[in-house]
């Protein structure tokens, strides 16, 4: 058993920003179940937005903000994170982070629902220098312990009060008793059989948050990203929403750009209107992205991860357009929290995708998601201020480690997912999944290993998810019902 007085499950820029910022209080310990460069934070293409051109202002960001989440949004945590996000550019600058520059001047692209240029971009890899940059920094302070390779299993919670984590080290289950316990745990992208998140986003924060009594929000918007690479034989890639942004187009089987007949900003329309937009052209054939028509050597220096990963698919996007086809991308909800950071239980926390700010609403807006995780997790003096010193043990249920093989039961939870409630739901669809799920649920074993525990996770996250979406019965932002009577 261990001690900590901070305990953070999870290594994306939520979590590592907030362990550096708690180090200054206190010993951090660090939980990530791969390690600390594998996470959704890394797999970021497009950039951070924040207020930094000089035609740009607070009203405008917030604006586009709430348009893209259909006025869904709280005001008040949009308004919080337009508002702060110039100060944390700053603060990712000054450790280090490499973003683009010219003379001095930060580079701003342009990205789908933003009135203007206001992403603040590292090439096409803008997560992943992010990351590597708190890493480095986390890495070396001597007040935080990471333990890799370790899976928390669930929150020990008594009296609505979080006192520490159950994980699973190798076979065995440990724990970790600390002041406070901060979820930082990521989406849930792997419910659902094509997605561009890594195979960790197994829903693992909320699930854990909703088996120990936290209040859960907005679980049926689930954003898919209209453009992940569609190619038999190569997994569904990201094609960052940037190669739109810098000229992009989307064009039919026929060779035929569309989306002006879906939306007056086009290519640039919010996500989940190009995602649905592509999906019905694609009843029809093959949809693709063409950037081939801008400079080549511009293509190969503005996007050169896409750019090399797709040679290695055959395609050239240079010369070439790139099939696509949306997959499941972000998580809109999560376990309700407020400005501080607080849930329903005290003394746990949640920072990043897998909390419900309120900030996203019915849709994100590309490029808020790096910035609300920075942003929120910076919070940690208003997290200090309420904690008491005193770690408190309490009498917990060990399960034990179990061999079993759950490859094919995620499987199973991802087909019901894309098949019944994924980019577009019906009741129907909604009670199959349901359905399904809870079959899936009574046919696990009881015990851990790091497959059962997140396939677990899973079913439950996946549960929400389908329960949520068939409660709201009219469409809104990227939960879509084509049962909508409206």
């Amino acid at each position: 058993m261990k001690k900590s007085d901070f305990i953070v499950i999870g290594s994306g820029i939520a979590g590592l920003n907030f362990a550096l910022e708690a180090s200054k209080y206190g010993k951090v310990t660090l939980l990530t179940k791969k390690d600390m460069m594998e996470s959704n934070t890394n797999y970021a293409q497009g950039g951070i937005a924040a207020v930094l051109g000089a035609h740009d202002s607070y009203e405008s960001h917030i604006e586009d903000t709430l348009k893209a989440g259909c006025y869904h949004n709280d005001v008040e945590a949009v308004k919080f994170l337009v508002e702060e996000g110039p100060k944390m550019i700053k603060k990712l600058l000054d450790l280090g982070t490499p973003f683009e520059e010219k003379n001095g001047v930060l580079k701003l692209t342009r990205e789908g629902g933003h009135s203007c240029r206001r992403v603040a971009y590292s090439g096409d890899a803008t997560g992943h220098a992010i990351e590597k940059t708190l890493v480095e920094k986390v890495r070396n302070h001597k007040n935080i312990s990471v333990l890799e390779q370790t899976i928390a299993t669930d929150l020990i919670v008594k009296g609505n009060k979080c006192h520490g984590v159950q994980y699973l080290e190798g076979k065995k289950i440990k724990e970790v008793y600390g002041k406070a316990v901060i979820l930082a745990t990521g989406g849930a992208g792997q419910l659902f059989k094509k997605t561009t998140n890594p195979d960790i986003a197994t829903g693992d924060g909320m699930a854990m948050a909703y088996r120990a009594g936290a209040k859960l929000e907005d679980l049926e918007f689930v954003q898919f990203h209209p453009t992940a690479l569609n190619k038999q034989g190569a997994p569904p890639f990201l094609i960052s929403e940037a190669v739109r942004g810098e000229g992009g187009q989307l064009k039919n089987s026929k060779g035929e750009t569309f989306m002006h007949d879906y939306h007056e900003m086009k290519e640039l329309a919010p996500r989940d209107i190009v995602a649905r937009a592509i999906a019905k052209e694609a009843q029809n054939g093959e949809v693709s992205l063409d950037i081939s028509h801008e400079d080549p050597e511009i293509i190969k220096t503005r996007f050169p991860t896409i750019y090399n990963k797709l040679l290695e698919y055959g395609i050239d996007m240079t010369k070439q357009a790139i099939p696509v086809l949306p997959a499941a991308h972000y998580m809109c909800g999560g376990v309700k929290v407020n400005l501080k950071g607080e849930t329903s239980i005290k003394n746990l926390y949640a920072f990043g995708e897998v909390s419900r700010t309120g900030v996203h609403g019915a849709n994100r807006l590309a490029s808020n998601s790096l910035l609300e995780s920075i942003v929120f997790s910076n919070q940690v003096l208003e997290v200090i201020k309420s904690l008491e010193d005193k770690i408190e043990i309490v009498k917990t249920h060990k399960p034990k480690y179990v061999e079993f093989d759950a490859a094919e039961t995620k499987k199973e939870i991802q087909a019901a997912m894309w098949n019944y409630a994924g980019l577009i739901r019906n009741e129907k669809g909604l009670k199959t999944a349901i359905k399904e799920l809870n079959i899936i649920k009574k046919n696990l074993p009881e015990g851990v290993n790091q497959e059962l525990i997140e396939a677990k996770n899973m079913v439950d996250t996946g549960m929400l998810v389908a329960k949520a979406a068939l409660k709201r019965k009219r469409s809104l932002g990227c939960h879509f019902r084509e049962d909508d009577k409206k």
